[in-house]
């Protein structure tokens, strides 16, 4: 039994109610770096080069497969209701392997953290020649977890619940995470033989070990460590996952050549891409779809979302750069500084205490203190266009749409409505009117 390292189909089981949540959204959407648990599990299995994926979910969440093939458009979705146990769960899905010939892989959406090199250890398994390999882990005191009984060369021989396990099986340490590689064959062929004469009256999938030693088939265990296999069942395993993710990304960063002044408070999304010679100052969360590109700076307490920081650029302390900001090379984006659907071209300062928001700002151009871009008027979005070069003094409002020529000059505290031409410049305030001693009569007026 050969399986290519392309015939890979996998079954992501995400039929749970996970009511110890205490949630309306559903457990496996919950998410872990800003990404639903289920697309975690999605994202990690497609680096294996699936021919086949399936999802199984419950009746009582639809939306898990609106999830599901948003991540994966040609994911399937089987539906089990009522929930019979993980062996029910996966003969769902067996309509999905017709005509499908190779290895599958069966994974929990609500464990997050497995690793693609591990899977690829399991599925390797197969290809070798097992019918079934389980993935396992090692603890010093295995609770209620269930146990991986092998023999003396490693083969598996069985799995065994906790509560129905001797002493000598209590005694082993090898756990049972329930992630599996099973070869389509002895799937097709064993899953319908599994029955549910058990206290819960449920259809386990761990008995298809049985049942493919049973069919002459070898069985072998691929071991991985607990973190990987970590379930989350409620809001404190969410933030034990969140934890260990962040870990990951931190140091995968590190790894890649960026600078954390402080990483543990440094926050990531799965899909953060950070370059060499980035510096991220403390108090820095990347919030998804953010890209920095090499030598740029984010310093302390900043906040990005849906960002392109560009080569050389900086931003902070304390700069919130919201979804479509683009900060171009060596351009700086500056001290409680907001950007919005903003493009800063190569070498613009936006340095502090400002608003720029559906703008497009020139090569070079400064930005003064204050200033902002009035962007909306309750109904619809317009934009600004700044050109290369030109100066904003502090405090100007600038009411779009509207345009600032390159090389226009605005003068401190205008309220700009109308457009400026190049190399202009524009003062749009009140005339400022002098009351020679009006001061001295006023305080005399009305000290008591």
């Amino acid at each position: 039994m050969s399986a290519t390292k392309t015939d890979i189909a996998a079954i992501i089981l995400a039929a749970g109610h996970g009511t110890r949540m205490k949630s309306a959204l559903p457990k496996v959407l919950h998410p872990v770096g800003g990404l639903p648990m289920l697309g975690h599990v999605i994202k990690t299995v497609e680096t294996l080069q699936l021919t086949r994926l399936g999802v199984v979910i419950g009746d009582h969440a639809p939306e898990v497969g609106d999830v599901a093939t948003s991540l994966h458009a040609e994911a399937g979705i089987f539906v089990q209701a009522p929930p019979q146990g993980t062996g029910d769960a996966v003969a769902q899905a067996l309509p999905g392997l017709d005509g499908f010939h190779g290895v599958v892989l069966v994974l929990f959406a609500d464990s997050p953290l497995v690793t693609a090199q591990t899977l690829q250890k399991l599925v390797d398994a197969v290809t070798a020649g097992a019918g079934v390999a389980v993935l396992g882990f090692t603890l010093e005191d295995a609770g209620a977890y269930g146990r991986l009984i092998t023999d003396q060369e490693g083969s598996l021989l069985k799995i065994v619940e906790a509560k129905e396990a001797s002493p000598d099986e209590l005694a082993v340490g090898l756990c049972n995470s329930g992630f599996m590689a099973i070869h389509s064959d002895v799937l097709k062929n064993e899953l319908p033989k599994i029955g549910n004469e058990n206290a819960k009256g449920e259809y386990y999938l761990t008995d298809i070990v049985g049942l493919a030693r049973d069919a002459g088939h070898s069985c072998s265990v691929v071991e991985g460590t607990e973190e990987e296999v970590l379930g989350v069942n409620s809001r404190v395993e969410l933030a034990v996952a969140e934890d260990v993710f962040q870990r990951r990304a931190r140091q995968k960063a590190m790894e890649d050549g960026a600078t954390l002044l402080d990483q543990h408070t440094t926050y990531f999304s799965y899909d953060t891409k950070i370059g060499q010679d980035v510096i991220i100052g403390q108090g820095v969360v990347f919030a998804p779809g953010v890209t920095v590109e090499n030598n740029a700076e984010i310093k302390a307490f900043s906040h990005l979302e849906g960002t392109i920081v560009r080569e050389g650029a900086m931003a902070g302390p304390y700069a919130r750069l919201r979804p479509g900001a683009d900060l171009g090379p060596a351009s700086k984006v500056g001290n409680f500084v907001e950007l919005k659907k903003a493009v800063l071209e190569a070498g613009a300062k936006v340095n502090h205490l400002s608003y720029i928001g559906d703008a497009h700002v020139g090569a070079d151009a400064n930005i003064g203190a204050g200033t902002i871009t009035c962007n909306y008027d309750g109904f619809n979005k317009f934009k600004t266009e700044i050109g290369a070069g030109a100066f904003v003094g502090s405090n100007s409002s600038l009411v779009a749409p509207v345009s600032i020529g390159d090389g226009a000059y605005v003068g401190s505290g205008s309220v700009v409505t109308k457009n400026v031409e190049k190399d202009d410049l524009a003062v749009a305030r009140g005339r400022q009117v002098m009351k020679s001693g009006w001061a001295a009569t006023f305080r005399a007026k009305n000290k008591k």
